[in-house]
Parts: C-alpha cells; structure tokens; sequence
C-alpha cells in the first residue's frame, strides 16, 4: 500500500513537472502565430493607433501577404463579374478581359442595390475604364480607400495617412478627425465632399469614426459601385497588441437597399523605423483618358 501511495505520488510530480513547460510558453497574438504583446495605450488610458500599418489602401488591391480578412483567413480569388439579383451569366462577356472586381479584398461580400440602379451598375461595370473615377486622379474617398497607411493619435484627434499609389490613386492623401466625442458640425456636415465631414469617439477599446457630407464622385470599388450624396460611412478600429482591426458599414439608403457591412480586415504593425516614412510623390495626371474611353486598353 505504501509503495502504491509512493508510486501515484511520483507520478502526479511527473505530470505536474511535464505541464510546467506549456504553462510558459508565449500566447498567440490572434492568428498571426507571434507573442502576444501589450496593447500600448496613452496617458488617457485610450489605446494608441499610432504606427504604419501593412496593407493600408483598398480598391480591392490589398496583397494575399498583407491582408487577413478574417483573423486566420487570407483573402482568396473569386469570379471577378458580379450578378445582380435578376441577372444570369453575367460573367460571360468582357471588355477585352476582365477586370479585377471583388478580387481579394471584398471577396463575395457585395453591397446590395435598390432593383431599379442594378441596370446602372452594370453598365457602369461595363464601361469601367470611362467612368471609374479612379481614371481622374481624384481621390478614392470612402471606404474605397480602405484603412490609413499610418495613424499619428494625440488625446484628441487622429491623423491618417493615406500612401500615394494606394488602390490605384496616384495621389498622396490625409485626413485630421477630432475624436473628442463632438458632434458633427450643422454647417460644414452639409458640404458635399470627397472625404465627407468626420468626427470620432470611443466605445470601449474601439476607436468609431461617423462620416457624413460626401459627394457623389466616388465608389464604393470597382464594378461600377456607385454613391449618392447621402452615404454615411462608420469605420472601427481595434488595436489589440500589433494587430488592427478595420471594420467598415456604409448606409446610402438612396441607391442601397441594406446597410452594406465590408468584411473586416486585420492589419499589422510595421515595425521597421524607416515605415511610414512616404517621399513627396509625382501627382497623378490623366494623359490618356481619351484613349482609354474607347475600351481599346480595358
């Protein structure tokens, strides 16, 4: 008997001595395999979105290597034409060859419009290379711009960074948003704009930007994805270690039949010290565009 106590209180040391290691071995920071690291904050306590973040840009063109759409989920390739609700073998004709539309970043995960606009989408898609807005260098606006670049936060506003080249756009770009919880303004809200009137607040850990006031010039991305000047657009981000999530909903009740929520996007930090730092780029200029207009080059 004493030999058997002596025997299973041996063995429960062994196992509790072989357990030991697992205990310390380093969390997973999300699906991204590395060590879990503190979520820097600011002396307000607010996490801190400061940092260049890998894959800032949109317009579809986010990179299998940069961009998890869902934590764990990279991006995969889908049929680049897309269907509306009435429409069968759509993606049966093409100009020339087909576009990139819904490639990587949007996935299948398509806005859905009012019955009587799907005509026009269409032929918007179909006439891509003379309407998408991205062909006169003006900027890609909302959400097709996708997430900043680079994030510089202070207690009470943020600044976004937006690379020259990103989705396409050859311009470099910027927005400064208060995030002190105001309101919009009455006055300048009602401006029609391309980054639209932005103001920010914090739920919980999550930093919310509400834009409002945006003018009818850009898509939502290509495929002829048009907007109306009542487009409201809410960005979240959530820091969690090196890791930020991007989460996206765009209400236009003029042309959208339901609010369309974009499939979230995990961006991580880029630690190099020589990131973010963006040289003065060549602005973008239209040589051509009456060249391309004839779908010769679609």
């Amino acid at each position: 008997m004493t030999r058997a106590i002596t025997f299973m209180g041996a063995l429960a040391i062994t196992m509790i001595a072989g357990a030991a290691p697992t205990a310390q071995m380093p969390q997973s920071n999300g699906s991204n395999g590395e060590a879990k690291v503190a979520t820097p904050r600011l002396g307000n306590g607010r996490p801190d979105l400061t940092g260049t973040w890998a894959a800032g840009g949109g317009g579809g063109g986010g990179g299998r290597d940069l961009v998890e759409l869902e934590p764990g989920k990279l991006a995969e390739e889908f049929p680049s034409r897309r269907c509306g609700p009435t429409q069968v073998r759509c993606g049966d004709y093409t100009n020339q060859s087909e576009d990139g539309e819904f490639t990587a970043r949007l996935t299948q995960n398509r806005p859905l419009y009012k019955p009587e606009y799907w005509d026009k989408v269409q032929q918007l898609d179909m006439w891509t290379n003379k309407y998408d807005p991205l062909f006169f260098c003006q900027p890609l606006g909302l959400p097709r711009a996708g997430a900043p670049s680079r994030i510089l936060q202070t207690d009470n506003d943020v600044v976004f960074l937006y690379a020259a080249g990103g989705g396409g756009a050859g311009n470099a770009e910027y927005r400064t948003i208060p995030i002190d919880g105001r309101k919009h303004d009455p006055v300048k809200s009602q401006d029609v704009l391309f980054w639209g009137h932005s103001v920010g607040r914090w739920e919980g850990d999550t930093l919310v930007i509400d834009s409002v006031g945006f003018n009818d010039l850009t898509w939502l991305d290509k495929g002829g994805l048009f907007t109306s000047e009542n487009k409201r657009v809410i960005e979240k981000f959530t820091r969690e270690g090196n890791m930020l999530r991007y989460e996206v909903i765009v209400e236009d009740p003029d042309v959208l039949a339901e609010p369309w929520i974009m499939t979230p996007r995990m961006l991580r930090l880029n630690t190099n010290k020589d990131a973010g730092l963006f040289n003065e780029a060549t602005p973008c200029r239209d040589y051509d565009h009456a060249n391309m207009v004839t779908q010769i080059r679609h």
